[in-house]
């Protein structure tokens, strides 16, 4: 009787230890809606915020990147990163600078939070799936798996923003002495629809979708994956306290926006191309004073390589290759860092294990 008296007591504990476990692993894997979504929003504004400071800091490099893709080979007034910068100081001034940062703003900022958050988001449904597939609850993220993770995020924030990247394009190449004046984001995108429909907000969005694979892909591969060999090998005494600093952090940054520019490069300046097709002052405004006119008229992707290199050689597709370099090394650097920062300002939860 006392033996089975033992047994019962036994057999209470271990089933009241078992729920308490279940009911610990519950708390720790499920949060609250309320908690969810201001999480989500958290994850959302330091997104944002990153693409903002970092597109702001780097604008007069990304409108030379644009008008060197866009200008007449008949008519080069753009002949370097820093004769570039000058004419278009001494040309337009200060304004001229940062001419198109507020549309271009206006588009990475919400860019920029989608895909921050769609790469996490990707991140944790990529290392489920796997975890599953292998069997192995501990296995972790390769670098493959982060480059999928990551071109998904790149797919989703294009699509999600395109029409405003294709307006930035149209803004920033304008000029004082073009005959078409877009008066600004609403004016830009009212008149594209009213004179070349609705089709035309995604001009070049294929060449975009297939550029943005390698691009944001290898961003995200190359920074995660660097940061974690730095933080398992710790060569050059580089990390303290299981951290990297700041200026680690940047150097990852500023290789991985290095590595995956350089690749995606070329269907960039196709795409920028293609968003002048249809745009019947398109090129007047490339060369700014009307002379050498040329019609911008591409069937397609593949026919808008073929022009290109047919016409202008293959170095024609790395144009604006060196400003964009200058301008991809801080501003990818200075994008994860932000974010990463902001994150933990924020204090928002990112497990990607659990």
């Amino acid at each position: 009787m006392a033996s089975e008296d033992v047994k019962a007591s036994e057999s209470a504990v271990s089933t009241i230890v078992n729920l308490a476990e279940e009911a610990k692993l519950a708390r720790e894997g499920v949060k609250a809606p309320g908690t969810a979504l201001l999480n989500i929003c958290k994850s959302l504004f330091a997104g944002g915020v990153a693409g903002g400071v970092s597109r702001t800091a780097v604008a007069p490099l990304e409108r030379l990147k644009i008008l060197l893709q866009v200008q007449n080979p008949h008519s080069i007034k753009y002949n370097g990163t820093i004769q570039g910068l000058k004419y278009i100081w001494r040309t337009e001034g200060l304004r001229g600078m940062f001419k198109g940062n507020g549309t271009n703003c206006a588009r990475i900022v919400p860019n920029s939070a989608v895909k921050f958050f769609s790469y996490e988001e990707a991140s944790k449904g990529i290392l489920w799936f796997y975890r599953r597939q292998t069997g192995n609850d501990d296995a972790q993220l390769t670098p493959l798996l982060r480059l999928g993770a990551g071109a998904c995020a790149g797919i989703i924030a294009m699509s999600a923003t395109y029409p405003m990247d294709m307006v930035r394009g149209r803004l920033t190449v304008q000029t004082d002495k073009s005959p078409r004046q877009y008066r600004g984001i609403a004016h830009a995108l009212s008149t594209v629809l009213k004179e070349e429909g609705p089709r035309a907000l995604y001009k070049g969005w294929l060449p975009s979708v297939i550029g943005v694979i390698p691009y944001v892909g290898l961003n995200f591969a190359v920074y995660e994956s660097l940061k974690d060999w730095l933080l398992k090998t710790k060569p050059f005494g580089l990390v303290e306290d299981n951290e990297l600093g700041v200026a680690t952090r940047l150097a990852c940054g500023a290789a991985a926006g290095t590595f995956g520019q350089t690749v995606a490069y070329p269907l960039d300046v196709i795409r920028r191309r293609m968003q002048m097709v249809g745009w019947k002052d398109a090129a007047s405004v490339v060369t700014g004073d009307g002379r050498g006119k040329t019609a911008l008229e591409y069937t397609g992707m593949v026919d808008a390589f073929r022009k290109t290199v047919r016409h202008e050689g293959f170095g024609a597709l790395y144009k604006g290759l060196v400003p964009n370099s200058v301008k991809v090394v801080p501003s990818i650097a200075i994008a994860f860092v932000t974010y990463e920062m902001v994150k933990d300002v924020l204090r928002v939860e990112t497990r990607i294990s659990d």
